[in-house]
């Protein structure tokens, strides 16, 4: 009984073996790859996942001579604190107005930017188009934000163009004014980003076959209707995708921009949540307070993405995942 014992031992460890060398084996053949990922992944879990940790001092009264560790826990308080807060609907209400007239406005447009460029023939007007509505995303915030300021201040451009054609009487100051802080905003971001973000649909416009297009023409089918049947059919799940990605980030408003921009006269409409997670956090220095109320913004967040990801599952089958 020993030889076939010991033969079978030692067909297991080939057996093992053999298994490992296959595991390995695609691996290896694509270290190369491999190897240019590492950077993207030592990123994320330096930069990204690590400091996760540090959102336990949501749940504890932080103080930093005696560290995440030795800090005091003290449960859901800081949670109910924000919650009980004069400015909690206020700040929701805010960051939910900005995001959502961003989505309104900002994500159709760019789309529709997309599909124009993609029906113009003249190649050299096509380009000059491209390249001036992809210039103000890479101006630095900083000068955009100054050039807001300029442009609307009271003797600024756009109070001289609304004076000479008879639309206002004397000149509006914009940003001191709480009901006009959304829509500068807005517009702002609607022409900081709307070139670049129809590369993306311009990259998927690029993917559709083009012998549907001629067999479109051969059917007698107009440019309306290779839109509605053939354009924006064959760019729909890359559409749903940035919508359900966007749809995810509702309440991230950006706060550098907002922070430039505004001041406590338009805090009524221009404070939204992380630019108050600045104040208390970084200016008052109320860590675990800031680090809670960042933490309810990220899982409402979350849970927003998984909720629209479902919804467009169900409906159209394209999903994230």
């Amino acid at each position: 009984m020993a030889v076939p014992l010991n033969a079978a031992k030692a067909n297991s460890r080939k057996l093992r073996t053999k298994r490992s060398s296959v595991s390995l084996k695609p691996i290896m053949s694509n270290r190369y790859l491999y190897l240019m990922l590492l950077p993207t992944v030592l990123y994320f879990l330096i930069f990204e996942y690590k400091p996760m940790y540090g959102a336990i001092i949501a749940f504890k009264d932080f103080n930093p001579f005696a560290g995440v560790a030795g800090s005091p826990w003290v449960g859901f308080k800081n949670f109910e604190k924000f919650f009980e807060s004069y400015y909690f609907f206020r700040l929701l209400k805010n960051t939910f107005l900005m995001s959502f007239y961003s989505l309104l406005f900002i994500f159709p447009a760019s789309l529709a930017f997309a599909l124009l460029l993609n029906e113009l023939r003249l190649k050299k007007l096509k380009s000059f188009l491209q390249t001036v509505s992809y210039l103000p995303h890479f101006i630095s915030l900083i000068v955009i934000c100054g050039m807001i300021i300029d442009f609307t201040k009271p003797g600024g451009i756009i109070n001289s163009l609304l004076l000479g054609i008879g639309i206002i009487s004397e000149p509006i100051q914009f940003l001191i004014l709480p009901e006009w802080f959304r829509t500068i905003y807005v517009g702002s971001g609607m022409w900081q980003s709307l070139g670049w973000n129809s590369i993306i649909y311009l990259a998927a416009l690029s993917g559709i076959n083009p012998s549907l297009y001629e067999a479109a023409v051969v059917d007698g089918a107009g440019r309306w209707k290779q839109l509605t049947h053939i354009t924006l059919p064959g760019i729909l799940p890359t559409v749903l995708i940035l919508l359900i990605l966007n749809v995810g980030t509702l309440l991230n408003v950006g706060w550098d921009k907002i922070i430039l921009l505004y001041n406590p006269g338009t805090y009524v409409t221009a404070d939204v949540i992380s630019t108050f997670v600045y104040r208390r956090g970084v200016m008052e220095a109320d860590y675990s307070f800031s680090a809670a109320v960042g933490l309810f913004n990220s899982a409402i967040n979350f849970a927003l993405l998984v909720l629209a990801n479902r919804i467009s599952r169900k409906t159209t089958e394209n999903s994230l995942w």
